[in-house]
């Protein structure tokens, strides 16, 4: 099945399905000699693994890495570097109900359409398992920018809800289980999602993803534009629906006055009055933070009967079991910080081989 890979010089490829024995990732063009183990990649895949609140699914997965190649006393070798997770606690039981029905929503339909066959264990290779590969891969993506680089995520919206920007502290969202940025915002999302929860339905999510320390010059205009690539990542991430860059759809409503990012001198160097733009301007990074925002759709997953299809093509209905999120987008967050550092990673390498 192709598709599996993303990035041209730092490269990953991941693999594995939710209920099969293992998950895994290869990333290639990785540079030598970068210190790395596997406590530094578990210290991301602990913000990700599942069943850390009665917010997310209750799945137990410790998510533990292995590094199984490309490290060597310590550092990076330069060679294809490969992790693998243990799936420890699958209960495929949990969809043998289902197994010749399509969920609505998810992508049981599309798969079974295209391939003539599907992993109905948790909806196997497009389940939203696979993204605990993708944080081990941005841990190393964070080793390759450095510490000068620093990427932090945050749910700015859960169903109707939004964060007042007014309240924003960054401080906040490693305080509560939403990763939001506005305290008081937190407490309204638990009352709300409690109700979501015992309803058996699901609320979407919008997640902001911001990289702060990013060097000008990232990116490969026309077809290889930094915020291209960024919006292609995380497209790609499971459930989510929309992306923007900077100010994004806001833009289309605001005048050229204000849409623009005016500038000025301080001392001897060039300065933005503003970032509507998210640091990005002709698919090229100004030395601004970069900001992404993605829209997250409600889980498909929820326990209230539903309208569908059966293989056979007869008219059935379906109602899912097992354990699930009733608002994925909350564990989106660590997982769209990975693809932001994957793609900023790819596009430092690619600059340093044109530019120097």
């Amino acid at each position: 099945m192709a598709g599996n890979s993303f990035g041209h010089l730092f490269r990953f490829t991941t693999w594995g399905e939710s209920h099969g024995p293992e998950i895994g990732v290869v990333i290639d063009g990785v540079p030598p000699r970068l210190p790395l183990s596997e406590a530094d990649v578990q210290a991301w895949m602990d913000r990700r693994k599942p069943g850390q609140s009665r917010f997310t699914t209750q799945r137990r997965e410790p998510d533990e890495v292995k590094i199984v190649s490309g490290v060597f006393e310590g550092v990076t070798t330069g060679t294809p570097l490969a992790m693998i997770v243990e799936n420890t606690d699958q209960r495929s039981r949990d969809y043998g109900d289902i197994m010749d029905k399509w969920r609505p929503g998810h992508a049981d339909f599309t798969y079974d359409a295209k391939y003539g066959v599907r992993d109905y264990r948790g909806g196997g290779r497009s389940s939203a398992r696979e993204t605990a590969m993708r944080v081990a891969a941005g841990a190393v993506a964070r080793k390759v920018l450095g510490d000068g680089v620093t990427i932090r995520g945050a749910v700015v919206q859960i169903g109707p809800y939004k964060v007042d920007r007014g309240r924003w502290d960054w401080t906040e969202v490693e305080k509560n289980p939403f990763w939001s940025p506005d305290a008081q915002m937190a407490g309204e999302w638990e009352g709300f999602l409690d109700g979501v929860r015992k309803q058996g339905s699901s609320a979407g999510a919008v997640i902001e993803i911001v990289a702060s320390g990013v060097p000008i010059g990232l990116g490969s205009p026309v077809y290889d534009k930094l915020d291209s690539d960024l919006a292609k990542a995380m497209m790609s991430i499971n459930a989510v629906k929309g992306v923007e860059i900077g100010d994004g759809f806001t833009l289309a409503a605001e005048p050229g006055e204000t849409a623009a990012d005016e500038m000025r001198v301080e001392g001897d160097t060039p300065v933005f009055l503003s970032n509507h733009n998210g640091g990005v301007l002709g698919g090229i990074s100004t030395g601004q933070d970069v900001v992404a925002r993605f829209a997250v759709k409600p889980t498909s997953s929820i326990m209230h009967e539903r309208q569908t299809v059966d293989r056979q093509g007869q008219e059935t209905t379906v109602q899912v079991k097992g354990r699930h999120d009733p608002c994925v987008g909350i564990r989106a967050v660590p997982v769209g910080e990975a693809m932001m550092a994957c793609v900023l990673a790819d596009h430092l390498l690619r600059h340093k081989a044109q530019c120097g």
